[in-house]
């Protein structure tokens, strides 16, 4: 009489390799659920900023176990990519407005020039290349400021403000047009002016927010989101805030000046943080909000500036909505 042994069943390679594509997009649903939660709390905030890199690694692993066959891995991929495809439509897709037939259109350039960077010759020739009307650039190194002349030819009305978030820095808010500054509360982690556009008067605010936490303490941001509202209070004039935000527009920052400020976002794709990366891996903390009566005619990345970050060309308009 034969005894029959019974041999343990392994895995197969293929059951290995769909085990592993699964366990790999953990980390992408993670960040699609803080993003989709519209949880405030820092240890989800933080999460939420990185939806648009976890898209783009959700999309690589879709693609490969599609090539490869593993169903059960491209279906978890695609429900994957549906979570951050809901918690980023905020970011990605927001309102363009409808702009007024005929009306003039206005380039705004905007930068985070690193405080470190020492490359003119790229500040420069970056800026020349957007055609700005209006420019604003933060974290301008000091050696920068006293060659603005050189820097900004075709914008020779100019708001500046030094003693930034470094101390050794500077905000600057230069245009084709006459510029006046406007008194705004909050320190420097804002500057404003009105500037005399073919659109009509328009308050631009050069906005640069701390780091989120764990880097700053956690109530910095929200206060300062709070700060640019209370600047905003008796305007009348359209509004534009540009700079670094620090923060995506469908996260916690981006939902505060949305829903108590009024404004709406530019499209935060690619990416323009960090430069070293593709932009489609990087977060876009890099931001232009407008108000309702400005109506978005394109958005594009500039060419690089020596900085960390990546120049943002936003074309704006009057909306019809008036």
């Amino acid at each position: 009489m034969r005894l029959s042994v019974h041999r343990p069943a392994f895995p197969t390679v293929r059951q290995i390799v769909t085990g592993a594509m699964v366990l790999s997009l953990g980390p992408s649903l993670m960040i699609g659920a803080a993003a989709l939660s519209g949880i405030g709390h820092r240890w989800v905030d933080i999460l939420a900023q990185f939806t648009g890199p976890a898209m783009a690694v959700c999309v690589a692993i879709l693609i490969v176990t599609l090539i490869a066959r593993l169903w059960v891995a491209a279906g978890v991929g695609a429900v994957v990519g549906l979570v951050l495809l809901a918690a980023g439509t905020p970011q990605w897709f927001p309102s363009k407005g409808q702009p007024q037939a005929g009306a003039p259109v206005v380039r705004l350039y905007t930068a985070n020039l690193w405080v470190w960077n020492r490359d003119a010759g790229a500040i420069r020739a970056s800026v020349a290349d957007s055609a700005a009307d209006v420019v604003v650039l933060i974290e301008t190194p000091v050696p920068m400021l006293d060659d603005l002349d050189r820097l900004l030819p075709s914008q020779p009305y100019r708001v500046v403000e030094t003693g930034g978030a470094y101390a050794v820095d500077g905000t600057v808010i230069a245009s084709r047009w006459p510029v006046r500054k406007v008194e705004a509360r909050g320190g420097m982690n804002h500057v404003a002016a009105v500037v005399e556009t073919p659109l009509g008067p328009v308050t631009v605010f050069a906005v640069h927010l701390t780091r989120p936490w764990p880097y700053q303490f956690q109530w910095g941001q929200i206060s300062q989101v709070m700060a640019l509202e209370a600047s905003m209070q008796g305007l009348e004039d359209q509004v534009v805030m540009a700079g670094d935000f620090n923060s995506v527009s469908s996260a916690r920052i981006g939902r505060q000046i949305r829903g108590e400020i009024g404004l709406i976002p530019a499209p935060g794709w690619p990416g323009t943080w960090p430069e070293a990366l593709p932009s489609p891996l990087g977060i876009t903390i890099d931001q232009v909000y407008r108000s309702p009566d400005l109506a978005l005619v394109g958005r594009e990345l500039g060419p690089p500036t020596g900085s960390d970050h990546r120049p943002v060309v936003t074309l704006l308009t009057r909306s019809e909505r008036r």
